[in-house]
């Protein structure tokens, strides 16, 4: 694949408060990309440059190798999809998905035909003569979708794009979007602060903290080797178990936590040295629990103070030596070893469990 999108060492402050730090991010041809993060992180803020809603006070936008830094979002091959998907509610389905191409000037049987090739792939042929009052929520997401392909745009940006809509439909629409970005061939750019559905749909996710980029990779690396202890709480149920770094040893740590010695693997990038303060970083999901001591690489003693039923798992919260509490997570018919106020023994393979400093900095 070859790069659609560069942004190389965007900044942009509004008054005193600076939205974009040195942001960089690359996008491939036909990559589904997902910008993610929480409220106030500068996720909306950088899609509104790489648009051409707003002037980065620093850095640079390529696309297709090509400076548009400075250009209107009019003469940029990118359209947006926006969170209230804001149609015309005076118009019905056909017209507003022809209103860009009426726009552009093409003839009018053009316009009729490529309205047809957009409704049938978003599986909406048929509504055409609907107003959006008459539109069911994920209705008037696809037919927001087929206006801003309509035009044909090399990146098509996402602003929340499910946001309104309940979690089933959420869940479906989901696929729908994954399906037409696949027909297409074309990039897609989604900004959304649901790590569900970031790690769903995308082939990357770059995950933003205050302005910056904290780290870009496929939702497996992201989950399983988080770059710092922020992104590791962001996605999904992290245990952070602090500890201090004893021994190095053919990419494995040993390390002694007022729960007891602990082997995990840990990245040369991490710069920890034997003595260094650290978390080791492990999920709900690899933890086991036992009635009584296993042999494995780890356990922890601990006892358990709440369960929680959540259908298709159980997650226990149990209070180990050191006083903080492991989130353990697994299928209903394990729960046969557990009860609140038992004791247990937690254990996790060394390969399921990653090193990373204590230090939690921004990016």
């Amino acid at each position: 694949m070859s790069t659609l999108l560069r942004v190389e060492g965007v900044g942009k402050s509004y008054g005193a408060t600076r939205a974009l730090e040195n942001a960089s991010i690359e996008i491939e041809t036909g990559e589904f990309f997902a910008l993610l993060g929480p409220s106030g992180c500068g996720k909306t803020t950088l899609m509104r440059v790489i648009a051409g809603f707003e002037t980065p006070d620093s850095g640079a936008v390529f696309l297709d190798g090509v400076d548009v830094t400075h250009a209107p979002p009019h003469r940029r091959p990118v359209n947006l999809m926006f969170q209230s998907y804001a149609l015309f509610p005076h118009m019905d389905v056909a017209a507003n998905v022809a209103y860009p191409l009426r726009r552009q000037g093409l003839a009018s049987g053009l316009v009729a035909q490529r309205v047809r090739d957009m409704l049938r792939l978003v599986q909406m042929d048929g509504f055409e003569a609907r107003k959006p009052d008459r539109l069911s929520g994920g209705q008037k997401a696809r037919v927001a979708l087929a206006r801003a392909l309509a035009a044909g745009p090399r990146l098509l940006l996402l602003d929340e794009p499910l946001a309104a809509l309940d979690r089933k439909l959420r869940e479906d629409t989901q696929f729908e979007l994954m399906q037409v970005q696949r027909d297409l061939g074309l990039s897609f750019l989604v900004v959304t602060h649901d790590q569900s559905e970031a790690m769903a749909m995308a082939g990357r996710i770059a995950v933003m903290r205050e302005g910056r980029i904290a780290q870009v990779g496929a939702p497996r690396d992201v989950y399983e080797r988080p770059s710092s202890a922020w992104v590791a709480d962001f996605i999904g149920a992290a245990n952070l178990i602090p500890a201090r770094l004893r021994a190095l040893e053919a990419g494995r740590a040993h390390l002694e936590s007022l729960a007891g010695a602990l082997t995990a693997r840990i990245d040369a990038q991490t710069g920890l040295a034997p003595g260094a303060s650290a978390l080791v970083c492990v999920r709900a999901q690899v933890l086991r629990l036992h009635a009584t001591r296993p042999v494995a690489d780890n356990v922890i003693e601990g006892d358990i103070v709440d369960e929680i039923y959540l259908g298709g798992a159980v997650e226990w919260r149990v209070r180990i030596a050191d006083g903080g509490l492991l989130r353990v997570s697994a299928a209903p018919h394990e729960s046969g070893v557990a009860g609140r106020g038992r004791r247990v023994f937690v254990s996790f393979a060394a390969e399921a469990a990653s090193v990373l400093p204590a230090a939690a900095s921004p990016a």
